[in-house]
């Protein structure tokens, strides 16, 4: 039994492909969940997983599933090439990191096992060619699956050996009852059968009993997100909304939080609300936007992952996807209507380095806490949460605090030791900066964003271009009422900064660059020299005293 606590990759007679891989992507010892997982997978047993987001879950059903196809392939008798494997997921963005990762793992046997992702390109007949290939693991989300399984182009009835449903207690969440019903119509009678999940629900023993069959439950010792080592997290309690905006503007602007952020607002309305008020002072972030394509969403995490965007405003999965059951798929609240069901940002979505999560609006569910605060502190780096809560809302922090803790532990959320009436000399300029950021000014940058995309669409290029005067016209469409950014607020005086923090205060990156500026014209004017042979000209003789 000590011996299996210590299971190394090394001890689970995984193929040595499997092993070079694991070896490249610097996994020296297999997770909690990848160690009790993989040996018992193998054993062709049906699984049922939780652990915390960012624990490795991926791995812990990608090796396995590799595994047993290329031990099937090796040894087993000679077999037509057809779907062996499918991976449900409830986003597109899931899908295709699900991919990515079975990729790298795959990467010494990309010859003997194929991927494909069904959910990664818009343009269906493109996906329908890549299913004719058979590929050897499908990796979608339930609707499209179906779609295909329905055209034909997917057929699971007589090949399909391994089934994994990722993250499934979003899949019922996000309105998938009714197409998984209908997909598992399609398949076998006997197949193994994993799910993976960050917490146990209803909606995770519904699928249960639809999917597995007397499956091993592996209920992981660990906390669902990391210890106080890695992961702070904390609470402030803002009287007013407008000292959320106020404390926001502090915690950016004076460089107290540092490093990379992610903003957790309700609706995508207050994400540009959010994200036009901060662009007042000059403080770069994007909105991670359901109603844009996928290509575009990828994109703008991409730019996060580079560098570009220190802050990325979004709303969670549980705001984009949670319907009640029996609703349909798409029916969001009135600001939210366009977004597409199949985009969460809250869960598995892979930003890196991320150093602080911001829950500007409270989370609405303790779910949606712990897979918000799930994107900061991953793997063995540390992280900090800070949600920030008005008194009204007090009661209801209170409760995800007690579902997170255990009965008689210490506080999770620690209060956040920040004094309001120091930033108070800022309050006029969040007032002036607030009131800029209209109703109509938010719905103008949220046209100005769907314009790009039109004017940069590879299927309108054609109308276009035998329609050049709608191109004009669009081209051409100014915004009526978009929000006045006022340069001045981008400057912090000196005299505003508090006494307590003049000492912590780093310059902000832009004016990092606008201070060079300075420096390099002050020098100019300290040479007198080099400004005249600039010119061209001699400097006059410096006058001698008698």
């Amino acid at each position: 039994m000590a011996d299996s606590e210590a299971l190394g990759f090394e001890h689970m007679g995984l193929d040595p492909r499997l092993l070079q891989a694991v070896a490249d992507l610097g996994w020296s010892r297999p997770t909690l969940i990848q160690e009790k997982a993989i040996p018992l997978a193998l054993e062709g047993k049906d699984l049922l997983a939780r652990a915390r987001t960012g624990s490795g879950k991926t791995a812990a059903y990608a090796i396995p599933m590799l595994q047993l196809l290329l031990h099937k392939k090796a040894t087993g008798p000679v077999v037509e090439q057809a779907v062996r494997g499918l991976v449900l997921v409830p986003t597109k963005e899931l899908a295709r990191q699900a991919q990515s990762m079975i990729h790298r793992l795959a990467a010494y046997c990309a010859r003997d096992v194929r991927v494909a992702n069904v959910s990664a390109a818009e343009d269906s007949a493109s996906q329908r060619a890549v299913l004719m290939e058979k590929p050897d693991v499908v990796v979608g989300t339930p609707s499209r699956i179906l779609s295909h399984v329905q055209q034909d182009s997917l057929k699971l009835q007589d090949s399909l050996e391994l089934l994994v449903v990722d993250e499934a207690d979003l899949l019922l969440s996000f309105g998938f009852e009714e197409e998984l019903k209908s997909l598992l119509c399609h398949l076998p009678r006997i197949y193994q059968a994993f799910l993976m999940s960050a917490t146990f629900n209803e909606d995770v023993q519904t699928l249960k009993e639809l999917v597995l069959h007397n499956p091993v439950t592996l209920k992981l010792q660990e906390s669902q997100l990391p210890g106080p080592e890695q992961l702070q997290q904390f609470q402030v309690v803002c009287e007013t909304e407008e000292d959320k905006f106020l404390l926001l503007y502090a915690l950016l602007k004076l460089s107290l939080i540092r490093g990379k952020s992610l903003l957790f607002v309700n609706t995508l309305e207050r994400s540009y609300r959010l994200r036009l008020f901060l662009e007042q002072f000059s403080i770069p972030s994007c909105v991670l936007n359901g109603e844009l394509p996928l290509r575009s969403r990828c994109h703008i995490i991409s730019q996060f992952n580079q560098g570009f965007y220190d802050c990325v405003i979004a709303t969670d999965a549980e705001v984009l996807g949670a319907l009640a059951k029996g609703k349909r798929r798409g029916r969001g609240s009135k600001g939210d209507k366009a977004s597409d069901p199949e985009a969460g940002v809250a869960r598995g979505i892979d930003f890196h380095h991320v150093s602080a999560v911001l829950n500007f609006d409270l989370p609405p569910t303790p779910d949606a806490y712990i897979h918000r605060a799930g994107r900061t502190a991953r793997a063995n780096n540390s992280g900090i949460v800070l949600t920030f809560v008005l008194p009204t809302e007090q009661s209801h922090l209170c409760k995800i605090e007690e579902l997170l803790r255990g009965e008689g532990e210490a506080p999770i959320l620690l209060p956040y030791q920040f004094r309001m009436e120091e930033i108070e000399g800022f309050r006029y300029r969040c007032r002036d900066a607030m009131r800029s950021v209209t109703k109509q000014a938010i719905r103008e940058a949220r046209l100005k964003e769907i314009k790009e995309e039109l004017l940069h669409s590879e299927k309108l290029k054609t109308y276009f271009e035998d329609n050049p005067r709608d191109l004009q016209l669009l081209r051409h469409d100014l915004p009526l009422h978009p929000a006045v950014v006022k340069p001045h607020l981008g400057n912090v005086p000196d005299y505003l900064v508090p006494a307590a923090l003049r000492g912590l205060v780093r310059p902000h990156k832009r004016r990092k660059k606008l201070s060079s500026c300075r420096k390099a014209k002050k020098v100019k004017t300290q040479n007198p020299l080099r400004s005249f042979k600039h010119r061209g000209k001699k400097p006059r003789p410096a006058a001698t005293p008698s």
